[in-house]
This record gives C-alpha cells, sequence and structure tokens, in this order.
C-alpha cells in the first residue's frame, strides 16, 4: 500500500469521528497557545521597560511550567477516550485483512495530522493573542507600550519541540494499545463492561478518611505560616481521597440504592443504575477528575482575584509612611545629620513633613512554646523541624512612645506587657521570655504602632509595649550575648523609626526619596550602608529608607502578576474541566446506544429514555461540582491564613469573591453539561447514527 492511502484513511478517520477528534484538536490549539503566551510574556523584552516587569515575569516563568506539566498530563488522558471509541473501527478493519502493522501506520498519520494542525493552529493564535496578553498584562503594572506585534522565534521552537514530544508519547501509548489487544477485543471494546472494584467499601472508608484529614489539617491550622505547608499536604490529600471516593464510593452508592427498591424499581432509575454500577471505574475517575480541575479553577481564580483587589490596602499596610527612615546607632544623637537632610531636601522641593512619627523599636526573633519565648540561641543548625511553625518575629516599644503614638494615657505596671498577635494567634495571660523573665500580658484591639517589616514578613509576629526602655535594653543585652557566644547569630540593635507622609504625587516622591537616598549617601561615605541592619557598628548610624511610591510598583508587579497567572492558569484548567465533560458524556452515549435501542424496540419510550438519562445526570454528573465546592468551602480558612501572609487581611472580601466565582462556575458548569446532555441523548435515542 502506498503512503498516499494510509494519509488518505488518517484523514478520513478524522472526519469520520470529527465529535470526537474536533474538541480534542480544539483543546491542543488552546493548550499550545497559552503555552506560547505565557511564554513569550516570561521572555518579553517590552517588560523591561516597565517598573515590576521582571517581577511579573518571573511569575510567568513558573506558569510555563504548570502548562507544560498539565498538558502532558491533561493530553495523554483525553486520548484515551479517542483510543477507546476507535478500537472497534480498528477491529473491524483488522478483520478484513489489514494488519497491526497497518494499523499503526494510520494511527501515526492520523497522530501527525493532528500534531501539525494543532501545533500551526495553537502558535498562529498564541502569535496573534500574545500582544491582546501583552497589552492586558502591562496596563495591570500600569505601564504602556505600542501595538506592534512581535514575533520571538525562541517560543516558537520551545513550544514546538514540547507539544511534539507530547504528541510523541500519545503516539507511543496508541501503538502499544493496537499490539496487545486482539481483534475480537477491538470489536467488542465497547461492550465490555467494567467489573466494580474490589472491596470497594474499604476504598471508600479510606477515601473518606483521608479526605476527613485533609479537611480537618485546614480547619484547625492556626498559624498562617503553618497554613503554607499544610496546604501542600491538603492537596496531596484532597486528591487521593476525591479518586477513592468517586471511584469506589460511587460503587458504594449505587449499591446502596440498588438496595433501595422503591427508588430502584423505576423505569427512569432502573436502566441508568444498572448501566452506570459496572464501568464507575472508570466513570469515577472521570467526575473525580472534574471535582479536582473544577477546585483548582475556584481556589486559584478566587484567590488571586481577592489579592489583586486588595493590592492598595496592602501597600498602605505595608508602607504606613510615604517615606520611612530607619536609624541604628548606639547614640541617637547622631541621628539628627539625617533628619536636617531630609528638611533640606524637602525645601528645596517646597514640600513638607506630615504625620510625623518619631520612636525607637527593638525587633528579635525566636521560637515560641506556648507561653514561653526562646531567643534563638543556637543558630539555624540546631533548629528542629517543629521549630519551624514557631518562629516568630517581635517588635518592641516603651509605653511613652506608645503613648505619644496613640494620643492615649495607658499605664502599667512593673511586671506586665501589652501584646498585639499579628499573623499569629496568642491565647495565654502570661509571656516568659528566656533568660530575661516572665510578665503578664494585656491584649491589645489594634498595632501599637505602624511597622511594614512586620507586614512583609511571612511569619508571625507580636507588637508588645513594655514599661520602659530598661526593659527593652536588658532582652537587647542578653539577645546579644547569645549572639557573641554564637558566631552564626547576628547582633541586634534598638532602632529609630521616622517616617513621614508627603502631599505630592508618586513621581514626585520618587525624586525625594532618591534625593534624600543619595545626599545620606555621600554623608556615611558612600549608599552601600543603605538597608544594612545587621551589619557590626561603625562610626556612623546603618540606615534603612523605604518609599511607598517605589513599593507600590512592587506590589501591584507582585499581585498583577500573580491575578494575570490565576487568569490563565484558571482557564487551561477551564478547558480541561469543559473537555473531560464533554468526552465523558459523548463516549458514554456511543456506549450506551445499543443498550437504550433495545429498551426502545421493547417498548421503552422517549420520554423515559429522557427521564433515565436525567436520573444518571442528577445521581452522579452534578457530584463533582457539588464536591469541588464542599473542598473549596473547608479550604476557604486555609487559603485565607496564606493569603494574609500575603497582606490580604480582608476576609469578607474573600468570602464574596469566592462564592461568586462558584456562581459563575455553576453557570458555566450548567450550560457546558446542557450542550454535552443534548448530544449524549441525540445519540442514545437513535436520532444520531453512528
Amino acid at each position: 500500500m502506498r503512503g498516499g492511502f494510509y494519509i488518505r484513511l488518517a484523514k478520513d478517520g478524522i472526519m469520520k469521528n470529527r465529535k470526537l477528534y474536533f474538541p480534542y484538536i480544539l483543546t491542543c490549539i488552546c493548550m499550545i497557545m497559552m503555552f506560547y503566551i505565557v511564554y513569550y510574556l516570561g521572555f518579553s523584552a517590552d517588560f523591561t521597560a516597565v517598573r515590576g516587569g521582571d517581577m511579573l515575569q518571573s511569575f510567568l516563568g513558573m506558569g510555563v511550567f504548570v502548562i507544560a506539566i498539565f498538558s502532558l498530563i491533561f493530553l495523554y488522558y483525553t486520548n484515551s477516550f479517542l483510543i477507546r471509541r476507535r478500537q472497534k473501527e480498528f477491529g473491524l478493519y483488522n478483520i478484513l485483512g489489514m494488519g497491526k502493522r497497518n494499523l499503526v501506520k494510520i494511527l501515526i498519520w492520523e497522530n501527525i495530522l493532528t500534531a501539525l494542525i494543532s501545533i500551526l493552529a495553537g502558535l498562529v493564535m498564541g502569535i496573534l493573542f500574545s500582544k491582546l496578553a501583552e497589552l492586558a498584562a502591562i496596563r495591570i503594572l500600569g505601564g504602556e507600550t505600542g501595538f506592534s506585534i512581535r514575533i520571538e522565534s525562541r517560543p516558537i521552537i520551545v513550544a514546538s519541540v514540547l507539544f511534539l514530544a507530547i504528541f510523541f508519547l500519545i503516539m507511543l501509548r496508541m501503538i502499544f494499545y493496537i499490539f496487545r489487544l486482539r481483534p475480537a477485543e477491538m470489536l467488542k471494546s465497547e461492550n465490555v463492561g467494567e467489573k466494580p472494584p474490589r472491596a470497594n467499601w474499604v476504598l471508600a472508608l479510606a477515601g473518606a478518611v483521608l479526605l476527613a484529614g485533609a479537611y480537618y489539617l485546614a480547619v484547625a491550622v492556626i498559624d498562617p505560616m503553618s497554613a503554607i505547608v499544610m496546604f501542600l499536604v491538603a492537596v496531596v490529600m484532597v486528591i487521593f481521597a476525591t479518586y477513592l471516593l468517586f471511584i469506589s464510593g460511587s460503587v458504594a452508592l449505587c449499591r446502596l440504592l440498588q438496595k433501595n427498591k422503591r427508588y430502584y424499581y423505576k423505569t427512569k432509575h432502573f436502566v441508568s443504575l444498572s448501566s452506570m454500577v459496572y464501568r464507575m471505574k472508570r466513570n469515577g475517575a472521570g467526575l473525580a477528575s472534574i471535582c479536582i480541575l473544577s477546585t483548582m479553577v475556584l481556589v486559584t481564580v478566587s484567590s488571586t482575584v481577592c489579592l489583586y483587589a486588595q493590592t492598595e490596602d496592602a501597600i498602605q499596610s505595608r508602607y504606613p509612611h510615604d517615606i520611612t527612615m530607619e536609624f541604628r546607632s548606639a547614640d541617637y544623637r547622631e541621628t539628627e545629620p539625617y533628619k536636617e537632610i531630609v528638611d533640606d531636601v524637602l525645601e528645596e522641593y517646597s514640600e513638607t513633613a506630615e504625620n510625623i512619627e518619631d520612636f525607637h523599636v527593638y525587633s528579635m526573633a525566636g521560637f515560641q512554646s506556648g507561653n514561653e519565648f526562646r531567643l534563638s540561641d543556637g543558630g539555624l543548625a540546631e533548629m528542629g523541624t517543629g521549630d519551624v511553625d514557631s518562629i516568630r518575629s517581635v517588635y518592641m516599644i516603651s509605653l511613652e512612645d506608645y503613648n505619644r503614638l496613640s494620643g492615649e494615657n495607658a499605664e502599667m505596671s512593673e511586671g506586665e506587657f501589652l501584646l498585639y498577635p499579628f499573623k499569629a494567634e496568642y491565647d495565654y495571660d502570661t509571656i516568659s521570655i528566656a533568660g530575661c523573665g516572665a510578665w503578664n500580658v494585656k491584649l491589645l484591639d489594634q498595632p501599637p504602632f505602624p511597622d511594614g517589616t512586620a507586614q512583609a514578613n511571612v511569619i508571625g509576629a507580636y507588637f508588645i509595649v513594655v514599661k520602659d526602655m530598661s526593659v527593652i535594653r536588658q532582652i537587647e543585652e542578653y539577645r546579644n550575648s547569645l549572639a557573641k557566644e554564637d558566631g552564626s547569630i547576628s547582633l541586634t540593635y534598638i532602632e529609630e523609626s521616622y517616617g513621614f507622609d508627603l502631599a505630592c504625587g508618586d513621581e514626585k516622591q520618587t525624586e525625594i526619596y532618591n534625593t534624600i537616598l543619595e545626599r545620606i549617601g555621600k554623608l556615611t561615605g558612600g549608599e552601600e550602608n543603605a538597608g544594612n541592619k545587621t551589619a557590626d557598628a561603625v562610626d556612623y548610624p546603618h540606615y534603612y529608607i523605604d518609599s511607598k511610591a517605589g513599593g507600590r510598583t512592587d506590589l501591584i508587579a507582585i499581585n498583577g502578576g500573580l491575578f494575570f497567572l490565576g487568569v490563565l492558569l484558571g482557564a487551561v484548567f477551564l478547558f480541561g474541566t469543559v473537555l473531560i465533560m464533554y468526552y465523558k458524556q459523548i463516549s458514554e452515549g456511543y456506549e450506551d446506544q445499543d443498550r437504550f435501542d433495545i429498551l426502545m424496540k421493547v417498548g421503552m419510550s422517549q420520554k423515559e429514555v429522557k427521564q433515565s438519562i436525567n436520573s444518571q445526570v442528577l445521581t452522579v454528573f452534578f457530584l463533582p461540582l457539588v464536591m469541588a465546592g464542599v473542598h473549596l468551602a473547608f479550604a476557604f480558612p486555609l487559603i485565607s491564613k496564606i493569603l494574609l501572609l500575603m497582606s490580604a487581611t480582608e476576609e469578607s472580601l474573600l468570602i464574596i469573591v469566592t462564592v461568586c466565582c462558584y456562581l459563575v462556575f455553576t453557570i458555566l458548569y450548567v450550560i457546558v453539561y446542557n450542550i454535552t446532555s443534548k448530544g449524549y441523548y441525540g445519540i442514545v435515542s437513535g436520532k444520531e447514527k453512528r
């Protein structure tokens, strides 16, 4: 046989099975398009001219990896629907005299045609939509760019090589199936029922226990720092539990329903339930995949939208003043020249410092165990694995500074602390600092002083007000004595925090900030000391300067990058959800066609066919949507604590966004179901012939 004959058979095979192939090819095109866009944006030179563009590109670099892995798993998985549907056709070819080597040639050409169409169309669509995505990303960062479309060779080459490799792996799987099956098995492939998994009650119970454990981790975790570790553990547990419950638990559910005579012995339930129980292993895996992908869409989109919506609030929390300066010196009279520089620069720019706050603060870190706080006396090398979740930052000021900042007239006894837990919980009446003493604790309702460093820190923190500076100096001396004994620990010092606001815009604030930084750099003999808080003492104070205008750009880049990536990944996961739903309906329609055809010949009406289909849908098809909602609800406390670490503090906004995302997704889910269920009904009712 000539090569053109195999190409013609491959083309005819694709066209005759277009109901299965076209959605598959369309999804391949979308995956290639999304990969090209994310890869292109991750290396686009246009982002280098936009502030925060480099940070957004680092997030997109992670997105490239995620999309590549997901494309491999998803396309490899969905191809199994095509293989199962084509087995009977290939079995017929084999019976008519075509050997398996000939069938392999047809499959190779089908795969080549699919790959060529998908890659070419995907790259063209990617190039066309890459500019739109670039405009949207730069708009999020607040920058500007032109409208010219630039074609880069690197994204084209990488996308082509990656998806050619994926199609090659898919082709190997198809060839393996052909050589493994006998012709008789191919002909009967659609009529072979699957046996329910053995010991399904045990597996269902294991899935329930695993899911309960994951839910407990999500709800019970209190510390935001622990939430990051627990989130990864809970995700793995939920994935395994979901597959166990849908594969084994759904079989158990079907058997329970079969034992219910009032439910089972009805026309609309009997047929659907009988057919489902014998193919629930594969059916359950498809439903579990839909559930997991739906949950991924909801978590990804809702969390990134919420984070981006709170960007401005995060900026205000991270930068309490337009310009903040921190000094460290043994004699704080030495900081006066720095303040004089600030006054001179502001006078040159005709601006006045507003809302000035000047106070002393001491910051340190250690490990908390109950109401005991242990300073890091052993260095990181001696830190146990259990200590990671107990790391806390501590920020201390005196009662005098607290009253001046807050405008209150609070009083304290010698053995008392005022404490505000931030990104952490504290449920004790006392606190003991190893080597320093113990104090009674009175909790505050709000932070006693502004500190942007605590906002940026991912670990929990305690803001503490002490009676006077002598208490702080006592703790400082003990802490530094430990540091001198262990060279792995840096010395810590009481710092002076000096912050103020300006009435001008961000552009002018940035100019003022740069001028102040330059002048102070000349005073100290160079800018290498800016931001250096841990170096040994020198003849001049060490300093650190923050600018809200500059920080705004960085936070917009972080939150905007996560939002942009979240939307793209949400779209990719949505493609997967839709395609699995489609193939599940269509493939089961072809499998059920003969069954319903026989039933209609013996008297089953079209109305009863519809009722049976609806019964099947209501029994299992909407379970993934309901289960995804349950997963999302139990994951909410964990997600909210992780977002708290990223300065997204409005839990009410997260609730609103999450509910809205679920409602929108439900509408899309119902629409997709209605479209695919019509195709299913058309197949089983005989309106659409094979």
